[in-house]
């Protein structure tokens, strides 16, 4: 069937229902009348590169389900594409909905032209980092143009969304060195281009050739992820000038995207104390006008090395519950080293519980179904019935094989003390036995 349309938003602005939208709306209990005004004002993001065929769509907005993503790719020190492809499966298993390949060595594009042949999950990249590796050169050597082409490139091997760093200028050179952050720029992309423009003296390509990268975005439908590359490295930069001027260019290069019915999203913090996180998401909903917010953790803390699954889940629940629509997982090798599959999965589970907790504090229709079942089970002592609601049953089935009970009505907690086990027969009338 022939395609009468450009991008999601621009179907939607001509009341065209696309398979995708159908799809996301069965997903979202909602009806394609109720969601076709969020994808068409923006509000609602449906990343679907038209070449991503195997893809299984989702929406991206903070009035539906959190949705995760999934950080891979090789570096030069750990560059075994199988592992990757095992990370892959393993995220999509657990219900990740995007993946981000990062991949910064050898040649990137195999790798990424299987994902988006095989992976139905959404598939998203920097091209700014593949900039360097696709030419084999270094980063000064790099014209303007260069980097427009490895965005016209992944465009064409079918990802669904781009982060670029459009935000920074040359201006904000001036504003790093004038503040003295404490933490400078941690964003990679982001401090490529900053020592981009320091070495050329050139405006940042990606701000000043935007209408071009539009046009490469409109005709894939490729959605932007307006890159922060100002964001937070540490508690004390959190909601800095150079963060708040970034992000109100980003709310400037919002608005130029939609009027090219070009898809956004937004990226925001990085560590943000916990007192901090829902007006940062209050200021980006002002400033970029409702477009989907896309987070990294936030972490609240910035001593847990090895433990940042943790500050990040805790960050994560907060900003969704205040309107973040996207978390960006963090593993335990966060500040450490490449992920390995465990890393992986102790992410993508901390990143989980913190959105579904999220839903369930929005209302989110039947995002509290499974507790609610899972409290069933717990009042009936059926084991196999909590397994079925757990988020991860292999492990909380392994932790009470590994510690069984003598009954098996009870666990080695508390064994006949049980509160569940005594109440149950209370009031069925039964004799309590203890000892």
């Amino acid at each position: 069937m022939e395609r009468n349309y450009t991008t999601q938003m621009d179907a939607a602005r001509k009341g065209i229902v696309t398979p995708e939208l159908k799809a996301v709306a069965e997903k979202e209990y909602m009806t394609v009348e109720t969601l076709m005004p969020l994808v068409a004002s923006g509000k609602v993001v449906i990343p679907a590169n038209r070449l991503h065929t195997c893809l299984n769509p989702e929406g991206v907005g903070s009035m539906l389900r959190t949705k995760i993503n999934v950080n891979l790719g090789v570096s030069r020190d750990c560059k075994d594409y199988d592992v990757e492809m095992q990370k892959v499966l393993s995220a999509v298993n657990m219900g990740a909905e995007a993946i981000m390949d990062l991949s910064s060595h050898g040649n990137t594009q195999p790798f990424r032209q299987k994902l988006t042949r095989e992976c139905p999950a959404m598939i998203g990249t920097v091209p700014v980092y593949d900039s360097v590796i696709h030419y084999q050169r270094d980063l000064a050597t790099l014209s303007a143009q260069d980097f427009i082409d490895v965005v016209r490139l992944h465009a064409q091997d079918g990802v669904d969304f781009v982060t670029l760093h459009c935000g920074i200028t040359r201006k904000t050179i001036d504003q790093i060195r004038k503040h003295k952050r404490k933490m400078n720029i941690v964003s990679r992309g982001g401090s490529l281009v900053f020592a981009w423009m320091c070495m050329t003296g050139q405006e940042n390509p990606f701000y000043e050739y935007y209408d071009e990268i539009l046009d490469i975005c409109r005709a894939y439908d490729v959605t932007i992820s307006l890159g922060d590359a100002c964001r937070p490295g540490c508690l004390a930069d959190a909601t800095d000038v150079c963060q708040i001027e970034e992000l109100v260019r980003l709310g400037e290069l919002t608005k130029r995207a939609w009027e090219k019915d070009v898809q956004v999203m937004v990226e925001g913090p990085g560590h943000v104390p916990m007192d901090q996180i829902a007006a940062n998401m209050k200021v980006q909903q002002t400033i970029c006008m409702g477009a989907p917010f896309y987070v990294l953790g936030p972490l609240v803390t910035d001593i847990a090395p090895g433990y940042d699954h943790i500050t990040s889940a805790i960050g994560g629940a907060i900003a969704a519950m205040n309107g973040a629509a996207f978390l960006c997982y963090v593993t335990p090798a966060e500040h450490l080293a490449l992920p390995n599959v465990e890393d992986v999965k102790q992410g993508i589970i901390a990143s989980k519980i913190a959105a579904h907790a999220a839903d369930i504090a929005k209302g989110i229709p039947h995002a509290r179904d499974i507790d609610d079942k899972m409290g069933d089970a717990r009042r009936a002592l059926d084991w196999e019935g909590q397994w079925a609601c757990a988020i991860d049953p292999e492990t909380a089935k392994a932790i009470r094989d590994d510690r069984s009970p003598e009954h098996d009505d009870t666990c080695s907690m508390c064994g006949k003390f049980c509160a569940v086990r005594s109440m149950n027969k209370a009031l069925s009338g039964e004799y309590i036995d203890i000892l």
